[in-house]
């Protein structure tokens, strides 16, 4: 049950001002700035709950979900709003409140920077091997 209508937005992001993580790993070695940053992210993401929160707030039709249809996860609704919260300092999540719902999208940009890292960090073949 979510609330469409038409009130004002308010703005409520935490992590607005966070930057794309990283460069691909393959390109130069990650700055001390940038390891705290981008590990942060996949800290994050690192937690059962977050990952399925994220996973659903990603794949809900127009990429936005209400807290209200993403709170049935099996934990409390304050432990959800815990994970959210989380979510969103580590720069993955955005939010506005509309009236008493407060909705959530994923930064896709932040996503998409942490992708772009792995994708070129594994297909780089620089030609090191482990033993």
């Amino acid at each position: 049950m979510s609330n469409s209508g038409t009130l004002p937005i308010v703005t409520t992001d935490v992590a607005a001002d966070v930057a794309p993580c990283c460069p691909p790993l393959a390109e130069r070695p990650l700055s001390a700035e940038e390891a705290v940053r981008t590990a942060a992210m996949f800290k994050a993401l690192g937690d059962p709950v977050r990952l399925r929160l994220f996973s659903l707030i990603a794949s809900h039709e127009g990429g936005e979900a209400c807290v209200c249809d993403i709170s049935d996860v099996g934990v409390s609704q304050p432990t959800v709003s815990h994970h959210l919260k989380k979510l969103k300092e580590a720069g993955l999540l955005a939010s506005e409140r509309r009236g008493t719902w407060v909705y959530y999208r994923v930064e896709p940009s932040v996503v998409a920077a942490l992708g772009q890292m792995l994708r070129q960090g594994a297909a780089s073949g620089t030609g090191h091997t482990r033993p």
